[in-house]
């Protein structure tokens, strides 16, 4: 028997659903709609504005599969991890980037909670806030995670609170961080991206936009031909480009995406000291072959410990990866905000306060 209080105003939570057959927690106020498939990663799939029918986490082509009903054609690291994206919002953590040597074990990319159930309970219900808390405990890696959800009343902002604890009796390292992606039909070509000063670089092999080992300043780059390039723009689909950059001493950790024709965007505030990468992951129309095939609009960015697999910056030999102590717990905590804006962003506080242009 369920005798929760099933409320149809204020903040609500139901842990009753599921999803193709796998556990979802829904929490809403008047504001957000929030679904996280606890069963799969603890991802966040559903961040949708109810006043204006808008939804900012990007769906893959194949959206949500149950894992438990296929079997993957090869044991390639990079692959099966792509299989089972979903788009939308993970926590990664132990270890993000590509696949990996991780103390002897084998890691696939983003792995490897982000493949794993996450246990789910409920720890408020009531009309003024609402909030759960997501756990798992990883088996290649020593970690234990925990991530606790929460909306209040009327807020357009949901808080997430991330904590690691490594249950090893040694040291071990990690690379800990937040993959939002955003995609169309909320992301266009006329939306505008704004974010705290910052230096940025370009990865060699980075892709077909932005010139390889490029370093620069927020907003400033250059294109493969030496022509100034507007980061605070997105190119449209049939630009046919896809691109990974890093930008790194952030002023403060925060970002905005606005679209300017629906009077709305997205906003991500977050611990810079914690996470001082900001990875930008942009397939405009670009990326032929598996796994996006020329067909996807979207672009990640996502706040950071580290370099992917924790490898040194250029020019450095100095891993990135954080390093926890035997028994050792470091939390963080980002807010996802939406607001109302046509003009852009100058800054969000890390209360998820916005300021717009």
């Amino acid at each position: 028997m369920h005798y929760q209080d099933e409320r149809t105003t204020g903040c609500r939570i139901s842990d009753s659903w599921t999803y193709r057959g796998l556990k979802t927690v829904i929490l809403e106020n008047e504001v957000l709609r929030v679904s996280i498939i606890s069963d799969k990663g603890a991802d966040v799939f559903e961040l949708s504005h109810k006043k204006t029918d808008t939804e900012f986490m990007w769906r893959t082509p194949w959206s949500v599969r149950n894992p438990g009903l296929w079997t993957p054609p090869t044991g390639d690291g990079d692959n099966i991890w792509h299989d089972a994206y979903i788009g939308g919002w993970q926590t990664i953590a132990p270890t993000g980037g590509p696949p990996q040597q991780y103390s002897n074990a084998d890691l696939g990319q983003h792995t490897e909670a982000t493949l794993m159930p996450w246990d789910a309970v409920i720890l408020e219900d009531s009309p003024e806030r609402v909030s759960a808390k997501f756990s798992v405990r990883t088996t290649r890696t020593p970690f234990w995670i925990e991530k606790i959800v929460t909306l209040n009343i009327d807020s357009p902002i949901l808080t997430v609170t991330d904590t690691l604890t490594n249950e090893a009796e040694e040291v071990a390292e990690a690379q800990w961080g937040q993959h939002v992606a955003l995609g169309a039909p909320f992301l266009t070509s006329n939306c505008r991206l704004d974010m705290a000063q910052a230096d940025h670089f370009v990865p060699a092999g980075g892709g077909n936009r932005l010139m390889d080992n490029h370093t620069g300043t927020w907003p400033n780059a250059i294109d493969p031909n030496s022509r100034d390039v507007d980061l605070t723009k997105f190119p449209p689909k049939s630009d046919r480009t896809q691109d990974y950059s890093v930008f790194k001493n952030q002023k403060e950790g925060w970002y905005a995406v606005t679209n300017p024709d629906i009077g709305i965007g997205f906003g991500l505030s977050y611990p810079v000291k914690i996470f001082q990468y900001l990875w930008y992951w942009q397939v405009f129309g670009g990326g032929s072959g598996y796994p996006w095939y020329n067909r996807t609009y979207n672009v990640g960015l996502e706040p950071f410990t580290s370099l992917g697999a924790g490898i040194p910056e250029p020019g450095s030999e100095e891993r990135t990866s954080i390093i926890f102590n035997p028994g050792e717990t470091k939390t963080a905590t980002v807010r996802a905000v939406v607001f109302e804006s046509t003009t852009g962003v100058s800054r969000i506080t890390e209360e998820g306060l916005v300021t717009t242009r």
